[in-house]
């Protein structure tokens, strides 16, 4: 036994060199084949094949057998592992190991252009040129923790910018670099995240997105050309044969906005997720995309204060919950996924956190597979990592058990056949129960706990016990305590050594002679702990919430659903020529207006009764910024058309269900007004529960923000924002003549090359595609619709020529608060305002803003609406439009058209939305009462015969809103109560976007 004890120390100490053939060696080169075997194991070859009194034999970093009936080489080391188990070693797919830290850095101003000299791309966030096996050093302080963890391989990538260049792959050895990179260019990444970058753009989300899209429209041209030379951009060429990784931070949601940006173009991510997948499970299995899962679940909140509970949302209560079943119901989906380290503050975490996922379903054989051969595929390397069949890399570690399991202990991790120790595997598990003798003395001693981490207790009676102090160094261990019942004992120190049926020894008692000592076993069983009495409130509750849509408070279990309605014998406004009709029915079928009248019936219908309610059509806010992600301005450039809002539409925002309880069912979601062109708009149905592109009015025209004013001068963004072009009104103009000037050149060298012939075209390079001027070009064709932020007469006025000169029409002015000055010259080019109903005097260029302004446009022949810009109004654009009635005597009928028919019309939305037609989209709203009248709810909010808002269930939400917060509250208390650790409540709170949100002091992408 002491032999082969001697022999497994030795090889522990062995790194080979068989692999160094071109290192000058100082001395004596070893060329031992690194030969071992390993016996009498549970082999895991895989994560689904495990052979019971197996063999593997290794050579040279390599497995050359595994099985049962193996037979061992000449020369082999070998290691008789008496029933311990083998795995392979896991794979990481998400880490920097060896790379240099990525410092965070800030602009001492404005940069608009890149700081990287050479012929590299104009973005410093798009580096398709890193490499990281070039920067790559091994740091074995590094690879020691993910080895302890059971790792073997590392994907190592460089975490910083939008396109982040190729990732190698690394064996976590701590030989020299061109042994340990197995694959030099193994992947390309990517992110929303622009990292170290100080240049201005992107500073939002849909400005990365923006920018990542041009680069792939770039990198197609560039491959083509012959005018130029980019090295980023010929990087990004060669490394889309790799695989592509997207690291999206956020969310859920940014799965899905990776995946769609990746159809785009035809390339399937492999995305690394964020652990809630969960609550979209249809959708982002609808993607097709392999994940990298994180298991970083939160920590229970410390809720002990009722005002800290407060302070946690409900979303993030039932996330504390619902995360370790993530695992599993992407298994359950079919999704197929890797699982990453990455996000553990500690790696040493890892098995606490599988265990968990284990334990609510979550099996060990797809743990094993998510950290071996799944992330080996993944890479293209399953034919060199993840099993240990012949001829893969010797990457394995042995344990006493699951190695996905809390507790399980990882005595050796072998990397490229060079093994390193983290325990003696010959160490005993010692739990139990001893009958412990010291000289004449007898006792009962307990043992509790794993190997390597035992606790000794003495158990006297009832209510008496000592704990011992204990060091275990191999065979010798050392116990100390003292008998407070028996003088002649007092402090006793022994020191002694295992034997076969316990430990034996000697020790040195109170007086100071020597007495012998042994403690024999004589049960296996650990001592159970203590049932510890708790309150109701302090219980554990093995009850799970449900699942909710969207993962916020009020969302629903089920997503609503269109019905067959009739509601009857309500008052409704058409908004048509019959005006106002007293009693009559309205049938909603199949999402549309299919019948108004009286007496109506229809069999399976669901029947409302409207008596003593009004019946209108849905409100439709023109302007907008609720339900957007990370960013309502681009302001980095004067004209960014390129952005879209599109992209970052939020299916999660609060506001959304708020603006539907104030009878609003649809609305344009703007960009916001830093700069004279800004992005793309998003129109929006508010399906509360949908997902993003469920929401989007997919047969609706396109839009645009443009922006006039103190804002796109920079005028209040402070003394470090006098850089960007325009600084004036009177550049303001400018930057839209240059947009459009070369807007038109650029359609036009488009022209010329679509009428070239096919042959001519083969030997000629199309024209770079530029998706800032084909947005400009798409409104010079009236194919996109402007809506200009504006406030002062002489702008407005000068906008309205531009676009005359240009040959197109500004289609909403909005803000428009001097519009009653030139009400007319609106009406003769054709433009329509959207206004607010009595704000003026916040800033100076509102000064001249009065209320009647919406009653004076409409008077002058203006189709005139009125928007919120803003989450709280737009609750209540109702009561908004009713001030227009105080304000210049609109009639009421005219006045509720201002938030519905009217935005309609300037949205092009008006032939389905915005009166109640037959044929119409069943987008209505019924009211408590007239309304217009402060006194008027809404009772239900209908979207195409959905009913997504109802006051009546309301009361039902709220009651088991409380009721869920109550539960979890004591679940997490019943945590802390259990010792579990807790995390600190930190109070969070939304930004509520409008349109100067982050011009003063936009931030980088974090």
């Amino acid at each position: 036994m002491m032999k082969k004890l001697l022999i497994a120390c030795f090889s522990l100490w062995f790194f080979s060199s068989y692999a160094q053939e071109t290192y000058y060696v100082n001395g004596v080169k070893d060329e031992r084949p690194g030969l071992h075997a390993f016996t009498n194991a549970t082999l895991h070859v895989d994560y689904k094949t495990t052979l019971e009194s197996a063999t593997l034999i290794i050579k040279k970093g390599e497995v050359i057998a595994a099985g049962t009936n193996v037979s061992i080489p000449e020369g082999a080391i070998i290691h008789d592992l008496g029933g311990k188990h083998i795995y392979p070693s896991f794979i990481e797919l998400s880490n920097n190991y060896g790379l240099p830290e990525v410092k965070s850095q800030r602009s001492n101003g404005p940069q608009l252009g890149p700081k990287k000299e050479g012929a590299y791309n104009t973005n410093d966030a798009i580096r398709a040129y890193f490499n990281a096996y070039e920067a790559f050093t091994a740091k074995d302080s590094e690879a020691e923790k993910l080895r302890k963890a059971g790792f073997g391989t590392v994907l190592t990538h460089n975490k910083d910018g939008l396109i982040r260049g190729t990732g190698a792959v690394v064996a976590l050895h701590d030989g020299p670099e061109n042994e340990i990179i197995l694959k030099e260019k193994a992947s390309q990444h990517f992110s929303f995240d622009k990292g170290s970058s100080t240049q201005d753009n992107p500073s939002s989300l849909m400005g990365a997105i923006a920018l990542i899209r041009q680069n792939y429209l770039d990198a197609k041209w560039y491959a083509s050309q012959n005018e130029m030379v980019d090295i980023s951009l010929a990087a990004f060429n060669k490394n889309k044969a790799h695989p592509q990784i997207f690291e999206v931070g956020g969310d859920k949601l940014y799965v899905l906005r990776a995946d769609h940006l990746g159809d785009e173009f035809g390339v399937q991510y492999i995305i690394k997720g964020n652990g809630d997948e969960y609550q979209r499970l249809d959708e982002i299995g609808a993607t097709n995309a392999s994940l990298i899962i994180p298991v970083n679940y939160p920590e229970a909140y410390d809720v002990e204060d009722p005002f800290d509970a407060l302070n946690v949302s409900l979303a993030e209560m039932k996330h504390w919950e619902m995360a370790p079943y993530n695992l599993k119901m992407l298994k359950d989906k079919g999704i197929n996924f890797s699982i990453t380290a990455d996000g553990l503050k500690d790696v040493s975490k890892l098995q606490e956190m599988l265990s968990k996922s284990i334990e609510v379903g979550f099996s060990e054989e797809e743990a094993l597979k998510a950290l071996t051969i799944t992330p080996a595929r993944l890479i293209k390397m399953d034919d060199r990592l993840g099993s240990l069949s012949k001829g893969k890399i010797a990457n394995f570690i042995i344990t006493d058990g699951s190695p996905v399991q809390k507790g399980t202990k990882i005595y050796e991790n072998w990397v490229q056949g060079n093994g390193y120790k983290y325990h003696d595997i010959a160490s005993p598990d010692l739990a139990g129960k001893y009958d412990l003798s010291v000289g004449e003395q007898e006792y009962n001693l307990m043992v509790s706990g794993k190997s390597g981490s035992e606790d000794f207790k003495i158990v006297i009676n009832d209510s008496t016990s000592y704990k011992l102090k204990s060091d275990i160094k191999k065979q010798l261990i050392s116990l100390s305590f003292t008998d407070e019942e028996n003088e002649s004992i007092g402090a006793v120190r022994m020191s002694g050594w295992l034997t076969k049926d316990g430990l034996a020894g000697k020790a040195r008692i109170a007086d100071g002679s020597w007495v012998e000592w042994s403690a024999r076993k004589n049960a296996d069983n650990e001592e159970s702990e203590e049932v510890k009495e708790k309150s109701p409130d302090d219980e554990e509750s093995e009850s799970i919430g449900n699942l909710i849509y969207p993962f916020v408070a009020h969302g629903n279990e089920t997503k609503p659903k269109s019905e067959t309605i009739l509601i009857k014998n309500a008052t409704v406004w058409t908004n048509e020529e019959d005006g106002v009709l007293e009693n009559t029915d309205v049938l909603l079928e199949n999402g549309k207006i299919s019948k108004i009248g009286k007496n109506l019936s229809a069999s399976n219908a669901r029947e409302i009764d409207g008596t003593g309610k009004h019946l209108t059509p849905g409100i439709i806010d023109e302007h907008s910024h609720i339900a957007i992600s990370r960013g309502v301005n681009e302001g980095s450039e004067s004209v960014t058309a390129e952005v879209n809002i599109e992209d970052v539409v939020d299916s999660e925002d609060i506001n959304i269900y708020r603006q539907l309880s104030g009878g609003v069912v649809a609305s344009q979601l703007l960009h916001g007004s830093a700069n004279p062109i800004g992005g793309r708009s998003a129109i929006v149905k508010l399906k509360w529960g949908y997902s993003p592109e469920e929401m989007k009015i997919s047969w609706s025209d396109k839009f645009i923000k443009f922006a006039l004013g103190e804002n796109v001068k920079q005028s209040n963004w402070g003394e470090r924002n006098t850089v960007r072009f325009p600084q004036t009104r009177m550049g303001a103009e400018q930057v839209f003549e240059d947009a459009f000037t070369r807007a038109r050149e650029y359609e036009a060298e488009w022209k010329s090359y679509n009428q070239l012939s096919k042959r001519d075209q083969a030997n000629t390079a199309a024209p770079r595609k530029d998706m800032e001027l084909e947005t400009l070009v798409e409104i010079l064709n009236s194919d996109r619709f402007i809506t200009c932020h504006s406030y002062v007469q002489s702008e407005i006025n000068m906008l309205m020529k531009v676009a005359e000169r240009h040959g197109f029409r500004i289609n909403t002015f909005t803000h428009i608060l001097e519009g009653y000055k030139l009400a007319d010259k609106m009406k003769e080019h054709g433009v329509g305002g959207s206004t607010f109903s009595d704000w003026w005097a916040y800033k100076f260029e509102v000064n001249d803003a009065i209320p009647y302004n919406a009653a004076l446009m409409s008077g002058e022949g203006v189709v005139t609406a009125i928007n919120s810009d803003d989450a709280e109004m737009g609750r209540r654009l109702n009561q908004e439009a009713g001030k227009t009635m105080k304000y210049g005597d609109v009639p009421v009928e005219e006045a509720l058209k201002m938030v519905t028919l009217n935005p309609a019309k300037l949205l092009h939305l008006d032939d389905r939305m915005g009166s109640i037609k037959e044929g119409k989209d069943a987008d209505v709203v019924l009211w408590t009462d007239e309304p217009l009248s402060i006194y008027a709810k809404a009772d239900k909010t209908i979207i195409e015969g959905t009913v997504f808002f109802d006051r009546e269930e309301q009361e039902a939400k709220l009651d088991a809103i409380q009721a869920e917060r109550a539960r979890l509250v004591n679940k997490m208390r019943g945590a802390k109560s259990n010792g579990k650790p807790t995390q600190k409540v930190m109070p969070k709170s939304q930004i509520i976007y409008e349109c100067e949100t982050e011009i003063q002091n936009y931030s980088s992408l974090k």
